[in-house]
């Protein structure tokens, strides 16, 4: 066990050292510099501009820069999902599968498009070679390049002084992609092949097990996909079992090379922040914000998982760390990982909006599963996703500050802009689509026939699996609590429309508060302004994610992980409400 704990704190401190490194790189290539790649780069980066007709000189406001970022996003939804609806047409299907179900190709496709990678299906008996590669697979590198973009143009409406645009949205996707995505994936997925990670074209091999049964070895491109999945906060694996699967992730060193991946440009965006408005303690108190929680919903479900399930704690089975075993509840878990590595990618995972796993959190102690289901809750900004993590954050920062104006008597400030009542309100709306995205539809979830469905556990633990569901689809995370029958036209319909909201929907108020931002001049530092980049701050900033998340989702945590965590120490409600968890 100790010798797990200094193994994530070694994969916490390359995370941050690789942060570092991509905070300082995408510093660089969004702001036009050059480059260690731009020899080689440059002239592609020039032939895509002319192909396309893009002028890179050209910036757009709020409103240009949200209508190109939807445009492409509409459209390449509708590539995908031609693709997966005719894949049984289109070559690159060894297989022969057939296309996918229409409900189900929507809401892939949206998935893929929002930057979820919510999967209803088994990736290896489902997709072809060319829709995981040309549907999916591309979705990967585009919507982390999008989130990316949208961060960096609020960065510079904080930045930038009394102006009136925030960039060009298809030159921020093109250098993001060319300069960051394209190199770091590449050198991860050769990476993931020498370590016993597979990339090929082959039909899947049939081999006969020592024990006389005959099995079936899927073969496909993976080591691509796995790599942009993690780096880009996608999630979405070429196999059923994710990264739980050996040709995904094959040993414990690839465990936490896709742990660093995940968190490497969330981490590096608040680099950047403070970099780019010119005090890098501005982007340390961002970053220690989120640290503090993912550091601390780390702590608490790897804390759940090694102390094991209560239930059988009286019985003659063993949860006890020793030599020969790691302890803890190992339900659903690989032996190659044990029960606090799972817990440290699972945190960092829904702590981003990732959504890759290579444990079962189904099979979670519940408030093992109750910590990375609260980290999604929150907003997915500790540290979140590539670019919406750390908008997200200057959200809750704007709120912060406002917070800390109504206590001091004076006009907010956040990094010397004044921030007003309309600001407050674009912050208060982005904030609230997300709770009213997870909530409402799952409580008509849980009174609907087509609702009452999906969980294959009733009770308490049923009622954790819709909740997770809408919770992860609505912060674009992906994972699920794999007891949810998920496709069905009903769930199919409803999942599809949280990730259009969590993602689309919550950013267009996002960015309307970064074209208010970017107009307003920088107003001198006084006596009685508020500074942001000191540990109070950070502690404020806190303690507003904390108690809107607490007050929003304790009610439904309460009904959900807690009250079974309560049944399996024998509460008082167990006679009343019977668990039934899986």
């Amino acid at each position: 066990m100790t010798l797990d704990i200094l193994a994530a704190a070694v994969t916490y401190a390359a995370a941050f050292a690789a942060a570092w490194w991509a905070g300082h790189h995408m510093l660089r290539v969004f702001q036009g510099e050059r480059t260690f790649l731009h020899p080689v780069l440059r002239p592609v980066e020039r032939g895509i501009y002319r192909i396309t007709g893009i002028d890179e000189e050209h910036e757009q406001g709020w409103k240009g820069y949200v209508g190109a970022m939807l445009l492409v996003s509409v459209l390449s939804l509708l590539l995908t999902y031609l693709i997966l609806r005719l894949q049984g047409a289109l070559p690159l299907n060894p297989e022969n599968l057939p296309g996918v179900p229409p409900a189900l190709a929507f809401n892939t496709a949206v998935s893929f498009t929002s930057n979820t990678n919510w999967q209803n299906y088994a990736g290896e008996t489902t997709m072809s070679y060319l829709s995981q590669m040309l549907g999916l697979t591309f979705h990967q590198f585009l919507s982390a390049a999008t989130g990316i973009a949208l961060a960096v143009a609020v960065i510079r409406a904080v930045a930038r002084r009394s102006a009136t645009t925030l960039g060009n949205f298809y030159v921020d996707v093109v250098r993001v992609t060319l300069y960051v995505l394209i190199p770091v994936a590449a050198a991860a997925a050769v990476i993931l092949i020498a370590s016993g990670g597979i990339q090929n074209l082959s039909a899947a091999t049939p081999v006969t097990t020592l024990e006389g049964v005959r099995q079936i070895i899927s073969q496909g491109p993976v080591a691509a996909m796995e790599a942009i999945k993690e780096l880009g906060t996608n999630g979405g694996g070429f196999f059923n079992a994710n990264s739980a699967h050996p040709f995904e992730n094959p040993t414990g060193l690839t465990n936490s090379l896709e742990i660093v991946l995940i968190l490497m440009i969330p981490f590096g965006l608040a680099i950047t922040f403070g970099r780019w408005v010119g005090n890098i303690k501005q982007g340390f108190a961002l970053l220690a914000a989120m640290v503090v929680i993912l550091v601390a919903g780390f702590g608490f479900a790897a804390w759940q998982e090694q102390t094991g399930n209560p239930a059988i704690s009286s019985t003659e089975v063993s949860q006890v760390a020793s030599a020969t075993q790691a302890g803890g509840n190992m339900e659903g878990k690989e032996a190659r990982f044990g029960p606090i590595q799972s817990a440290l990618f699972n945190t960092a995972a829904t702590g981003t909006s990732t959504g890759a796993v290579d444990s079962a959190s189904d099979s979670y102690t519940p408030l093992g599963g109750l910590a990375p289901m609260l980290l999604i809750q929150l907003g997915e900004i500790t540290p979140g996703g590539v670019g919406s993590g750390l908008y997200g954050m200057i959200v809750f920062a704007i709120v912060a500050v406002f917070l800390a104006g109504l206590m001091v008597g004076r006009t907010p400030e956040y990094l010397g802009k004044k921030i007003e009542a309309r600001d407050v309100k674009f912050a208060a709306l982005a904030i609230l689509i997300l709770p009213v995205s997870i909530l409402v539809p799952t409580a008509i979830s849980v009174l609907v026939p087509a609702g009452q469905a999906g969980p294959l556990n009733p009770g308490a633990h049923g009622f954790s699996e819709i909740l997770y569901a809408f919770s992860s689809t609505t912060g674009n995370n992906g994972s699920a609590f794999a007891g949810l029958s998920g496709n069905s036209l009903y769930y199919n319909s409803l999942l599809a429309l949280s990730m259009w909201l969590g993602r689309f929907i919550f950013v267009i108020p996002v960015m309307a508060l970064a074209g208010s931002l970017v107009r307003k001049k920088v107003v001198p530092i006084g006596p009685g302004t508020f500074p942001t980049d000191s540990p109070l701050f950070v502690a404020l900033l806190i303690g507003t994610i904390i108690i809107v998340g607490a007050l929003t989702f304790f009610p439904a945590l309460a009904l959900g992980p807690i009250l079974e965590q309560l049944q399996l120490h024998g509460g008082h409600l167990a006679a009343f409400y019977p668990s039934q968890g899986g």
